[in-house]
This record gives C-alpha cells, sequence and structure tokens, in this order.
C-alpha cells in the first residue's frame, strides 16, 4: 500500500487458446511493454502459466484489464487477466 492507494498487480496473464500476434500487441498497446517485454512475459507465463504484468492503481487496472479482454474478444480469442492486490 502506497499513502492511501492501493497498489494491484495484474497478475495471471493466462491466455488458453491465444495467438502471440495477439499477446503481443495487448502487451505492448495496452500495458505499454516494449516487443521484448512482451515476449519475456509470454514465456514466462508459458513455463509458470502466470506473470506480472504491472502494478497500477485499482481504477487503471481494472481499466486495462477490460480493454485487453475487449481486444481479445474482438479478435474472437480467450483471455484471461486477473486483479490481485500486491502484497505488502
Amino acid at each position: 500500500m502506497l499513502g492511501n492507494i492501493l497498489l494491484l498487480s495484474i497478475l495471471n496473464l493466462f491466455i488458453t487458446i491465444c495467438v502471440a500476434e495477439l499477446r503481443v500487441k495487448i502487451l505492448t498497446t495496452v500495458f505499454f511493454k516494449s516487443t521484448m517485454e512482451a515476449e519475456a512475459l509470454m514465456m514466462q507465463v508459458h513455463k509458470s502459466e502466470s506473470a506480472v504484468i504491472g502494478i497500477y492503481t485499482y481504477d487503471i487496472a481494472r481499466s486495462k484489464v477490460q480493454k485487453a479482454t475487449r481486444m481479445a474478444r474482438e479478435e474472437g480469442f480467450p483471455l484471461r487477466l486477473t486483479v490481485t492486490p500486491e502484497e505488502e
């Protein structure tokens, strides 16, 4: 917790059946990751089934999750993101 702002991790970018190109697009456009960061996050998810994508305030985290989920659905792919409180 930072002051009165609860920080949240967007955890478990678990993509069941989603092409790598779409994953990179979401990570670069919604979460502003570089292509190299996006590819490293995808490898982490592949190996451990989850990754912390970023730490945001609650409203920003929810907004990013909604935008990423909407982008995947519009392309016809399932996507699961979770927002979890940051451990202190």
